[in-house]
Order: structure tokens, then sequence, then C-alpha cells
């Protein structure tokens, strides 16, 4: 299936993934020594990480847990995940979360450790759910966003979601601030999450994601990711014909100029699709933001620019995108010794910063 792809894209992918292997060997090594927990029906179970990986995953205080969830239908699923749950909570209605989806080459405590959302997460009082794409599922961990069963909201998404549930059940989640958030294939799950849960989900967050649409095929999500698609209001449209009453589904759409792997075309076209999404009326497009980070310099006078466009309905911002000059197929503001991870504004910091002004009205 993978002759076709791009060998460019072939060699990133090794690249990551024997990277991948020499930064978390270790603590899967001590994963592995620890006994798996009990496993019953529709339920979600953790066990405490190992210190290796609360090392990598956290540094903040905070308990940060390893767990599989299961869920028995008319399949058995398994799937693993990390949590991490503040020790300081503001308010009286729970702790909001923030579901946050990898990318390919990349496993929850190589996520959580090369975006610092922990720590971020922290300071806001946030508590943070890594679900983890397993080897079995795919060699490089790859989220498979363009099957169809998950296009659909089943599949990975659906242990998902029930995932979710027992996390807020068991940690008196704030129902109304559940965010879904991913990194490429991750990007795309969590817009997947978001918009078959759309009574679940209160905000969306995007960094470097494919264009909403059923490619289908690997071979096919790859051209997507390449060229965007050439009918990105269709299934916009097909939401909004089969639910009417679909409630606006707020979102941040990151993405850096220079990626070669999801071209910027996928970014504008989000941008087309979630403002569709709210169909209430016209959006208010406020005047282009152009913002510096890091220090100046003469040789690349442009690169570090971050060029925000925010659309309002009325006075509530509710689609961001945020374009980011010199920054490749990476979450920007990561921990450059995790892969997938550049220099750049904190986009940690930055989808917590739109999330807070979102809750879902339930």
């Amino acid at each position: 299936m993978f002759g076709k792809l791009n060998k460019r894209w072939l060699r990133s992918l090794r690249k990551a993934g024997r990277s991948q292997m020499k930064q978390v060997g270790r603590a899967l090594k001590d994963l592995r020594k620890t006994p798996a927990p009990t496993r019953t029906r529709r339920v979600s179970t953790s066990r405490p990480a190992q210190p290796a990986v609360a090392a990598r995953g956290t540094g903040v205080a905070g308990a940060w847990t390893a767990g599989i969830h299961v869920t028995q239908g008319l399949a058995v699923r398994r799937m693993r995940y990390r949590l991490f749950v503040p020790d300081a909570v503001t308010g009286r209605a729970g702790p909001p979360l923030v579901v946050m989806l990898h990318g390919c080459g990349q496993d929850a405590a190589d996520f959580a450790a090369g975006t610092g959302m922990n720590r971020a997460a922290a300071a806001k009082g946030y508590a943070v759910l890594y679900p983890e794409q397993s080897l079995r599922s795919h060699p490089h961990r790859c989220w498979k966003w363009y099957d169809a069963a998950t296009q659909r909201g089943g599949g990975d998404i659906e242990t998902i979601a029930d995932m979710i549930e027992k996390v807020v059940a068991r940690h008196g989640i704030d129902r109304q601030r559940i965010y879904a958030c991913g990194m490429s294939a991750g990007a795309a799950m969590a817009q997947l999450l978001a918009l078959t849960h759309p009574r679940l989900v209160a905000a969306v967050g995007m960094h470097s994601g494919p264009v909403l649409a059923a490619p289908r095929t690997a071979v096919g999500a790859y051209g997507l990711m390449q060229h965007g698609s050439t009918s990105a209001m269709a299934p916009i449209r097909a939401l909004l014909a089969a639910d009417p009453a679909f409630p606006p589904m707020p979102a941040i759409v990151i993405g850096g100029i220079d990626d070669d792997v999801v071209r910027l075309v996928n970014q504008v076209q989000l941008v087309q699709q979630f403002t569709t999404l709210h169909h209430a009326g016209p959006l208010l497009v406020a005047p282009l933001a152009t913002k510096y980070f890091g220090r100046a310099s003469s040789a690349w006078p442009r690169k570090r620019a971050m060029h925000v466009a925010d659309f309002k309905d009325g006075a509530a911002v509710v689609v961001r995108s945020v374009q980011i000059q010199g920054l490749g197929h990476a979450w920007s503001g990561g921990d450059e010794a995790f892969s997938y991870n550049a220099k750049g504004p904190d986009a940690s910091r930055l989808m917590l910063a739109f999330f807070a002004r979102h809750r879902r009205r339930i």
C-alpha cells in the first residue's frame, strides 16, 4: 500500500521511528515489567506510571498514570493511554479536559514530553488524556483517520469517546469543557472526534492536520495531505443536511508555512470548513495580526513571524488560524529532543488560550 508514497515521506517516518525507539526504549522496558491491569467489561483502568515515564511526562505537580482502556461490544477493543491530572484545580465544576492525540512516529509519553502540554495544562488546572495507537494497528502508530469506519465515528473514535466518558466519570471532569487536540494524523482524529461527537467536545485544536475528507486509503490520504481536497465543502454540507441543528464547533488551526508533509492548502481549507459550520450567520473577519517571537535575524527577517487570522461570531472568536513562518511538520514550541517538535510560538499555550474561551452548552 505504501509503495506509491513519496520516498522522502517514508524516509522521514523511518528516521522518526528510529529516534522514537531510542527515546522511549528504556521507559517501555520498565512498563513491560509492570503487571497488566485487571480488565473488565467496558471499564477504564489505570496504573501508576514507572519513574522513567513520569519524569518525561510531567515534571509538574499532578498525577501521571498509565493504563489500558477496554471496551467490549461486538468486538473487544483495547487501547493504552496516559492521563495527567493536576494537583490544583480551580472552580467547583471540576477540571476541564484536553484529549491529546499524537501523530505518526510518536506515542503518548513522547507526545506529552515533546509538546510540554502537561506543564501548560497544570498552570491552568486542566487534566490531559493521551490515547495511544498500538504498533499492532499500525507499524508507525499512525491513526487510521482515513478508514471508512473511523470516518463514521466507529473504530478508534468510538473507543476514544468511551475512554473519555470513563475519565469524566472517574475524575469529575467538567462536561462543558472537554476539548480535542492533535498533531498531524492526531489532528485528523481530533477533528473526527469533535464532528462525530459535537455535543461532547466543546472545541477542537488541529496542528499540522489534513482537511476533512474521506480518502479511504493511505495512498489517498497522502495525496490529500499534499494537495488538499477538490470538494472541501461536501462533507460539511453533508453534516448540516443530516443534522440541521448541528452545534457550532469552535476550532483553532495551527500550521507551518514550510510544512511539506501536510501542506498549507489543508489549513486554508480547514478554516473554510469550520467557518461554514457556524451557519447561524456570516462571521466577522478580524484584521490579520502578525506577531513576532524570539530574536530578530538579519538572515531570516520573517522567519519568526506568526500570522493570526480570527473569525468572529459577534464578539466571540470561533475560528482562529495561526500560520508560522519557518516551521515545517512539527509541533511549534515543542522540545526538539523529541520527534516532530521545533522552536516557535508555544502551540500548547495557544491551544489552551483558545479553549478557555469556549464551553459546550449542555
